[in-house]
């Protein structure tokens, strides 16, 4: 990762009277120059509009001294934080709800109203962040310059950035999005969380066309259910949000949301669902490499392959290679970048259902999957590629949807052999309790093998000793993110160099060499 901040290099100062009458905002204070917009004081540059906003536990009024003294010329607040600084004089911006067009002022600060690269933006529980990878994958396969943002990282025409947000905050959405204008960026490939769209977070971003994948229970939490999950997926494909769609309505929840779309859509399915207008199917696959077809609603072929593993996998190409035909790539311009002949697409997912492993001993992969569907689909594609056994080490997050854990863990017993239940990001939560909850639904599976390891570090070397050649080991939570959040700390961690160590103390060589 890089320490710079992802903004623009050059665009023109605004002046606060400007964003103000843009966003129908009341000022106070001098008119001042400003020349960017900040959320958090550790982001601030010189010139920047600091945004206080209501927090889960303070103010963000209270940190105005802090952001002047980094260099912010003013602030945006809401009625509450204008009350604050009454006293002060300062420039100073107020809404009723500043959140709700945050995106608008970033939006009009940065010069990205209507003029910023096309965006690939894709929503749903799970296959997010990999048809993300797999879109910026064909887009550098037309030659394109790229931008991407995903749980995994944010880069910008090669030059990666510090990802912390499944979905980032809107001024950093807009001063991405100006940075890669600058780039000469052809396309922009942006995962796109539901608690992100109910925050507004990508609000003034038009996207060329939004991708939905799947829908499964997850972040009960925030939505209470499925309806509303689904209601706040729904905001990414609304007019004003996207000229195009494609879902994928191999489940009822994609069928749903397909019907209820306004805008130009495609839908895709595999074959033997039969559902979608573009259908998909696997030709063949190895544990290392995928060959699909892809078939249009005119009986049109696109032949590809990938070093992907899995049907699920195989979705999330074939949705991203759609997403690409209906934002304007002309069918032979594709089949002449990742067509029969070429090296296909070019995609490396990190943490998802990612290799660390060498080609002698058992095959062990990294995934992100926090829920029971992906799950499913991960063992499901782990179980085609393994003649032997298969081991399962799982942790999940706390301070998250509770109700699923059981449904995790009983889905882990049913498809491995062993599961090895873990921590993992316990936040504020006692992870005993997070463990009780996968342990309860793994044990409730007649004849299942369950060992429960609080220590993740212990827990890859107990399942290492149980494993050989032919077997394989899923580590499924930490996927590829660099830090455990441990009573609100996020401390380094690396699973992936967990994993490594673990394997060449087992005498097995890593698949990218020993840390």
């Amino acid at each position: 990762m890089t320490n710079q901040v992802l903004r623009p290099r050059h665009h023109p100062d605004r002046m606060l009277s400007q964003v103000a009458e843009h966003v129908n905002a009341e000022r106070s204070g001098s008119d001042v120059a400003v020349r960017g917009v900040a959320l958090h004081t550790g982001a601030i540059m010189p010139g920047d509009i600091f945004v206080a906003l209501q927090g889960a536990h303070r103010h963000g009024v209270e940190l105005w001294e802090s952001a002047l003294s980094a260099g912010a010329s003013a602030i945006f607040t809401d009625q509450l934080g204008a009350s604050a600084l009454a006293g002060a004089d300062l420039p100073v911006l107020m809404a009723e709800n500043p959140r709700a067009i945050l995106g608008s002022l970033s939006s009009f600060v940065y010069g990205t109203q209507g003029t910023h690269p096309p965006v690939f933006s894709v929503t749903g529980t799970n296959g997010k962040t990999s048809t993300a990878y797999l879109l910026e994958a064909i887009m550098r396969a037309l030659g394109w310059k790229t931008a991407l943002s995903t749980t995994a990282e944010r880069q910008v025409d090669g030059v990666a950035y510090d990802s912390t947000l499944t979905t980032p905050e809107a001024p950093d959405v807009h001063a991405m999005l100006a940075l890669a204008a600058e780039q000469g960026v052809g396309g922009v490939a942006i995962e796109v969380s539901a608690q992100a769209l109910s925050k507004n977070r990508l609000g003034g971003v038009m996207s060329t066309v939004a991708g939905f994948t799947n829908l499964s229970h997850d972040h009960f939490e925030d939505f209470g259910g499925m309806e509303r999950y689904l209601d706040a997926k729904a905001a990414l494909f609304e007019p004003d949000a996207a000229r195009s769609a494609v879902v994928c309505v191999d489940g009822e929840w994609g069928q749903t949301l397909a019907a209820r779309i306004q805008i130009p859509l495609a839908t895709v399915s595999s074959e033997a669902s039969g559902q979608g207008e573009w259908t998909y199917s696997v030709e063949a696959s190895s544990p290392t490499v995928t060959h699909l077809r892809i078939t249009s609603p005119a009986g049109e072929l696109v032949e590809t392959h990938a070093p992907i593993v899995g049907a699920h996998m195989v979705a999330n190409a074939a949705l991203a290679v759609v997403m690409m035909l209906q934002g304007g790539v002309a069918l032979s311009e594709l089949l002449a970048a990742i067509g029969p002949g070429t090296n296909g697409i070019p995609v490396a997912i990190p943490g998802r259902l990612e290799r660390v492993s060498g080609g002698d001993g058992p095959a062990v992969f990294l995934d992100a999957g926090r829920s029971e569907d992906a799950y499913r689909q991960t063992l499901a594609a782990v179980r085609d590629l393994t003649p032997g056994t298969v081991v399962m080490v799982c942790g999940t997050s706390g301070n998250r949807d509770a109700t699923k854990r059981p449904l995790m863990g009983a889905a882990a017993a049913e498809l491995a052999d062993v599961v090895i239940v873990t921590d993992d990001d316990s936040r504020r939560e006692d992870p005993a309790i997070i463990r009780a909850g996968l342990l309860e639904g793994a044990r409730s599976i007649p004849g299942a093998t369950v060992h429960e390891i609080p220590d993740p570090n212990a827990a890859i070397r107990f399942a290492l000793s149980l494993v050989s050649a032919g077997d394989s080991v899923v580590w499924s939570g930490p996927g590829s993110q660099t830090y455990r959040d441990i009573g609100g700390e996020k401390i380094p961690y690396s699973a992936r160099r967990e994993a490594q160590v673990a394997l060449a103390e087992a005498g097995w060589i890593p698949e990218k060499g020993t840390p």
